[in-house]
């Protein structure tokens, strides 16, 4: 967004209490540049309205009005002292009022993010230098030229193919080698860009622009929502982990009429899946924060084990394996990118980035092709016999929705696997940017209620930037201590599968707006996660441990504090929206498949009830969650809606 001279000033002001520096090595935000970030981070969000609510926002921000609302009196924000520009938006982040939290929680996020990843004047911001923090390493010179050659439309283009896929990365990517190694002609559409080896090690800032979607949260401020966004999708940047799906949870999305999943066919596509992309257990070696995990687990006679990764021998699994989170620099990682993508192009599929689709064209209850626009502002149409939906579980049922589908269960149903961390600070250092990005896991409470639902137990690379977005901010201070421990800290990730459900929705725009509140069912999991993580991070030897509350709850085992009274201030903290950060890496189930019209989106080929040969092939078909690590279940899925799509055109 373009800011006036107005909002940049209150923009700065904010970000200068989150993070104001120590007037020693460390710079104010503003002083580093992190302002500037933050509007450049911002301005990426397609919601019109977000960026409306925004600049009427940091209008209001120093006026005697805003004074009275952040319970500071009728004073200007500019007139606070900076200890009482702090205790003014702790006001905020601990309101009752679940708007003014959000409101606290986009700021919170927005400032830190932004310091943590910013360079900075030089080039490495000084966060980076104290806390031991490598600065981006730039690509390797060695880097091969890349494997995938896609087009890219700069005026207004009509192109005709048998099937054009909307989106390219775990869905889309499966999904378009089968298809082409049919023999039918295929055309994928993906709304960001390539970038392949060369192109990574330009620090987290980078990656973040480039790599990922828009950072966005649930319409409540519930959860953030994190996902991939350039060709090959998630698969470029997520953490390897290839787990099948359950074999109960397999039985479950039977029983809701896809039978297929219980049987041989789904059994395949899974088996398929694994081989395309080298799934192995051998690549997992122990990294000092997966140490944590097993160390304090088997300390509590809870079993751990290995988890399988998509990793060929070029995988260090150390200090470039933590960095893969914003790509490979080695090309190690078996994405959609180096597997399926290649094999489609292999056999002739198109590949189109910087398109995005904004409406498939639907006439007489028959797809006939989509209609894309790039960021340049030309416009694509594209003829086609049939479409496949591969776009994620947020922007697929916001596409149907454009398009005119009215089926009452697109975009209902959705499942995210809320996600929370529970921090410990060790002795040693952890050094948890670098080591295989997940390699153990454990599911001592996988299935707390006997119906399958509960949390699973899993690492994961913490960065300056990203790490963040698990923790709470308590005043400047205790943060800035929070940071300078981060090379002795560890996070114990709790994935919860949830049972109860969000929706997506469109806006007057078409964008997508997310509505999700945990249950207070699903919330029990998550506080049983929260201190079951405690509990191994305790056994492990950690000092002082916290969770993600904005309450700022902490203990130091043996010296302040107790497990017992940790556990019940969690509890009492709550897990409503603003009251503990949560991430949701693995979204799902908004268009999914089913027996019925009634209970689902998509048949069992995937394909929509109202629109025959409109097929859907991404995590959305999930009828529920799926309760592990999503990827392999997502291209398993479009293999097989693709292989049933192909049997009906050939």
């Amino acid at each position: 967004m373009e800011a006036t001279a107005e909002q940049r000033a209150a923009m700065s002001a904010i970000c200068d209490t989150f993070v104001p520096g120590d007037g020693l090595t460390l710079p104010s935000a503003s002083a580093l540049g992190a302002v500037d970030t933050v509007f450049r981070l911002l301005a990426r969000s397609p919601r019109e309205a977000d960026r409306k609510q925004l600049a009427m926002l940091l209008g209001l921000w120093d006026s005697r009005f805003a004074g009275l609302l952040l319970g500071a009196g009728p004073r200007r924000f500019s007139t606070l002292t900076p200890q009482e520009r702090e205790q003014a938006l702790l006001r905020l982040g601990d309101s009752r009022l679940t708007p003014v939290r959000a409101i606290f929680q986009a700021l919170k996020q927005a400032a830190l993010l932004a310091y943590n990843v910013t360079p900075g004047p030089t080039g490495t911001n000084p966060l980076w230098k104290e806390i031991g923090y490598p600065p981006p390493t730039g690509p390797l010179r060695e880097a091969p030229p890349p494997p995938l050659n896609p087009l890219r439309i700069t005026e207004d283009t009509t192109l005709t193919c048998d099937v054009v896929i909307v989106g390219s990365g775990a869905g889309g990517g499966a999904a378009a080698a089968v298809l082409a190694e049919a023999g039918l002609d295929v055309l994928v559409l993906e709304r960001g860009n390539y970038y392949d080896d060369r192109d990574f090690g330009a620090g987290e800032l980078a990656a973040l622009e480039q790599l990922y979607a828009p950072g966005a949260s649930s319409a409540e401020g519930q959860i953030t929502l994190v996902a991939g966004s350039c060709l090959g999708g998630g698969t470029v940047v997520n953490w390897s982990t290839s787990l099948p799906t359950p074999d109960e949870v397999r039985a479950e999305w039977a029983a809701l009429g896809a039978r297929q999943f219980a049987e041989d066919e789904y059994g395949s596509a899974l088996a398929a899946v694994r081989n395309r992309l080298a799934v192995t257990d051998d690549r997992s070696p122990l990294s000092t924060r997966d140490g944590v995990l097993e160390r304090g687990a088997h300390a509590l006679g809870w079993e751990v084990d290995a988890l399988p990764r998509n990793v060929s021998d070029a995988c260090d699994a150390g200090i470039e394996c933590g960095r893969c989170g914003y790509g490979c620099r080695l090309g190690a990682k078996r994405s959609v990118a180096k597997t399926w993508l290649v094999d489609a192009a292999t056999h002739g599929a198109h590949l189109i980035v910087d398109a995005d689709v904004r409406a498939i064209d639907v006439t007489n209850a028959r797809a006939q092709g989509v209609s894309a626009i790039t960021s340049t502002g030309a416009r694509i149409e594209v003829r086609a016999r049939a479409v496949v939906v591969a776009a994620g579980a947020i922007q697929t049922p916001a596409l149907l929705r454009r398009s005119g589908l009215r089926n009452k269960n697109i975009g209902a149903h959705l499942r995210l696997h809320p996600a929370a961390a529970v921090f410990g600070v060790f002795d040693e250092e952890i050094r948890a940017w670098e080591g295989a990005l997940q390699g153990r896991i454990c599911r001592r409470h996988a299935n707390l209620d006997g119906e399958g639902h509960g949390v699973i137990y899993e690492t994961g690379p913490i960065h300056p930037g990203m790490g963040i977005g698990f923790m709470s901010w308590r005043g400047a201070d205790h943060h800035r201590n929070t940071m300078l421990d981060l090379a002795r800290t560890a996070a114990i990730g709790v994935i919860t599968r949830d049972r109860d459900a969000g929706v997506v929705t469109i806006d007057k725009s078409g964008e997508p707006l997310v509505r999700y509140r945990l249950s207070d069912r699903d919330a029990a999991h998550l506080h049983t996660g929260i201190t079951g993580a405690a509990s191994i991070l305790e056994a492990a030897g950690a000092r002082r441990i916290f969770s993600g509350h904005q309450a700022g709850i902490d203990y130091e085992p043996g010296r302040r504090g107790t497990h017992a009274d940790f556990a019940a201030t969690c509890r009492a903290a709550g897990y409503g929206p603003g009251q503990c950060a949560l991430g949701a890496l693995h979204i799902m189930g908004s268009a999914r498949m089913g027996g019925s019209r009634d209970s689902s989106a998509t048949d069992p080929d995937g394909a929509t009830w109202e629109v025959g040969n409109i097929v859907v092939a991404d995590a959305s078909c999930f009828p529920t969650a799926s309760g592990v690590n999503p990827m392999i279940s997502i291209e398993a899925i479009a293999y097989m809606n693709a292989k049933r799509l192909a049997g009906r055109l050939i």
